[in-house]
Formats: C-alpha cells, structure tokens, sequence
C-alpha cells in the first residue's frame, strides 16, 4: 500500500530504523570523540587546574587516636570572655596553627577556608571580637586589636597549647577585611608569627580619613545587628581620632621579616594593600607575595582559588 508520497509503508518505516541507527552510531561516536577530547585536555590543562591542593577536595585519613574535632573556646580578654572555635587537625601533633580573622562585622568567615586549612594539617582558631556575634563587650576597633592579642597569648599559653596539640613555634595570622587590617596591625608588632596574610583587606584608618559624613555612612550599610553598643557614628568617631594610628599602610615598613600573603579583589580596596606590599618590601621584606584576583570583597565566585593560593603559600611556610 503506497503513502501519500508514493514510497510503501514498509519503505518508509525501514527508512525510519536506518536513520535512527545511523543516530545511534553517531552518538556514539561523538561519545568517544568527547572521550578522546577530555584525556587530551586533562593533560594540556592549566597549571591552576592541576595544581589545587588535594586538602580542597580529600579528607585525611581518619586517626582513631587524634581524630580532627571542634573545641569551643571561651577567651579571656578585657575583663570579659570572648567566644571561640579551635578546628583541631587530625593527628598526634603538634600541629602548626592558624588564627584566622573575621571582618566587619563577619558575615563571610571564611569557614570552608578553615575547614580545608585543617584538612591541610593546621589547626585553626577563630573567634569573635568583643560586642560582636554574641561575645561579651562593646565593640570597638581598639578592643578588635586588643583581642587578638589576647587570642594570642592564649593560644601560646603552655596548658592550651598542650591540650589543643598545638605547635606555638609555627603560628600564622590571616584575616579578611577588617580581619586583614586587624592581622596587619598585629603583625607589625607580634615578632613571634611565621606568617601574615591579608585577604581584601580594609584600611579603617583611611576611612577615618574622610569627611565625617562620608565615614558614618560607610560604616553604615553592612548589617551592623551583629555588633553591641556601638553604632555607624561612634564607629566614625574612633576611626577618626585614630586614623593615622589604624592606617595599615604605616605597617608596611615595621614588617620587614614577617612572610607577608596579600590577596587583593575588585572590591576597590586594593590601592591601600599595595602600598602595604610596597612598603614592607622597601623595608627589605623579600618573602611577600601579592596576588589579585578578579571578584568581590567576599570572593564568593573563587572560593576555590582563594583556598588554593593560601594553602599552596602555607606549605611554602612549612617547608
């Protein structure tokens, strides 16, 4: 019986299964072409690619005896105790350790960072300024330096160190932000670190800088709920009276031997992190690193480039 175009219903169905074949056989090799095309790209690929640290994506081995835990910390500093965390690497230890620096007021704190910074065998430790995230206190810039001092000193007393597994002689201070600012204040001053890194950091001191106005809006519009007693014009205020004292710039020349890791962003933040980088240099800081990197203040499209260059630089510091 003919169709309407005058071929048979058994030609035109024959015709229908040769194509579909023929579909099946295409597929299939496209399949293997792809195949082929992804071994040959595997092994021409970026050196970025192939070099992420294995800590970003395996966990270590499981140790029955000194399993990788979270301890809660309760810190003594002015008078009052600030909330912590210490992410224990696995392992008898001791382990070298990172303190690790939220910003302002700390909506990003760069957990997936501690987390991979343990698997890389660091212990870190992170906490909470005074009057932020629900330690005690009023915030205050002066207190955030204040406090990170005392987190130090916590971290190398003898009997915390101990029940913690921590190796005091191989700390390193790293923040973001407002954390950056306060790492950098602190490594000018604290000899005792065997590094320093800077994430996108922010300069508070050149906001105490601008024009009154200009300053207590920029301090503003970042969901200051998360602090107590204080507010975008006390804040204003501080940075002014202070605005030489907490330019971070003026830090550069003082860390002359510290191995500096400085991660700049399009944030609009990076000009000051550069002079920071210059300085420390023209001071005859010949381990400073200074990468930047096209995304936000909180990296929140490469997180893990910001994992890799930080892991690849402290193993550099170990080594």
């Amino acid at each position: 019986m003919a169709g309407p175009g005058g071929a048979t219903q058994s030609s035109l169905g024959l015709r229908a299964r040769m194509c579909m074949i023929a579909r099946i056989e295409e597929g299939r090799a496209m399949k293997a072409a792809m195949i082929v095309m992804a071994a040959v790209l595997g092994m021409a690929a970026p050196a970025s690619a192939q070099d992420v640290p294995a800590a970003i994506f395996t966990d270590p081995p499981h140790d029955a005896a000194h399993p990788a835990r979270m301890e809660v910390l309760h810190i003594p500093s002015g008078g009052v105790a600030i909330n912590g965390l210490a992410y224990v690497a696995a392992g008898a230890g001791p382990h070298p350790v990172v303190l690790l620096c939220h910003g302002l007021p700390g909506n990003e704190k760069n957990l997936d960072l501690a987390q991979a910074m343990r698997r890389a065998g660091w212990t870190v430790i992170t906490f909470n300024y005074r009057g932020s995230w629900g330690s005690p206190g009023s915030y205050r810039f002066a207190n955030d330096l204040a406090d990170a001092d005392a987190v130090l000193a916590w971290i190398r007393t003898p009997a915390n160190a101990v029940a913690l597994g921590l190796d005091t002689k191989r700390m390193v201070m790293m923040g973001h932000s407002l954390g950056g600012w306060t790492t950098a204040l602190t490594a000018a001053h604290d000899k005792g670190l065997i590094g320093a890194a800077l994430i996108s950091p922010g300069n508070i001191g050149l906001i105490g800088k601008l024009p009154r106005a200009v300053a207590i809006k920029a301090f503003g519009d970042n969901g200051m709920e998360a602090l107590a007693d204080t507010s975008p014009t006390i804040m204003a205020d501080e940075a002014i009276a202070h605005a030489d004292a907490y330019d971070f710039v003026k830090a550069g020349p003082k860390l002359t031997a510290t191995p500096l890791l400085v991660l700049t962003s399009d944030d609009g933040l990076a000009a000051p992190a550069d002079a920071l980088v210059a300085g420390a240099r023209a001071a005859g800081n010949a381990r400073v690193t200074s990468v930047h990197v096209a995304t936000d203040h909180g990296w929140s499209d490469r997180r893990i480039r910001l994992e890799s260059e930080i892991i690849r630089w402290l193993a550099g510091l170990a080594s």
